[in-house]
């Protein structure tokens, strides 16, 4: 009994935000042939799933290699009018499938999944992660990424497409604010490179 209670008081603050899929994860295709070197640098989400762990706007991450060839990550937002930042690593966990990276933002938890569905490394990225619970069943976790801040509706409909077509429910998907970032807080670029 008391692991069950373990359990729930550490499952239901992330199924809070997440909705649960019976089940184990979704295997997507990913990126063929993905180049890290390539998506390296700056992505602004554009939308996402939503999550326990983004509540602000403006939010964005910043891909840098390191020195021992890991991953920097910066992810950040804006809530309330206050620029929140998490530096974290990641890695390639299969060298023969290099769109499935590992991102751990603490040196205490595994890494997660975070893998490239589909690039173009200029203007959209499409990321899925999934987490298993017991085997029983999975969150969804899934995100549109831009190198601008905005993107046209028809290029964010097909990338929910393409979630769809790799059986991946992204029907609550939200857009991420965006705006004012750059005209009311500039200052919140300066701060990420």
């Amino acid at each position: 009994m008391k692991l069950f209670l373990a359990l729930a008081a550490f499952i239901v603050p992330l199924v809070r935000s997440q909705v649960p899929h019976w089940g184990p994860c979704p295997e997507p295709d990913v990126q063929p042939a993905f180049n890290l070197k390539q998506f390296m640098g700056r992505w602004f989400e554009i939308a996402r799933l939503p999550t326990q762990f983004e509540r602000g706007c403006c939010i964005q991450t910043n891909f840098t290699f390191k020195a021992d060839k890991a991953i920097r990550v910066v992810s950040s937002e804006v809530l309330k009018g206050e620029l929140r930042k998490i530096e974290g690593t990641g890695v390639i966990e299969d060298q023969k499938n290099p769109a499935k990276l590992g991102i751990s933002y603490s040196y205490v938890l595994p890494f997660s999944p975070y893998w490239i569905l589909s690039t173009d490394y200029v203007n959209t990225a499409l990321v899925y992660s999934c987490t298993d619970v017991l085997r029983l069943f999975h969150l969804d976790f899934a995100w549109i990424l831009s190198r601008t801040r905005t993107l046209p509706r028809s290029t964010i409909d097909s990338a929910k497409e393409t979630f769809f077509n790799n059986n991946i429910d992204v029907t609550r998907m939200i857009d991420t604010k965006q705006k004012p970032c750059d005209k009311d807080a500039p200052w919140i670029d300066d701060q990420l490179l």
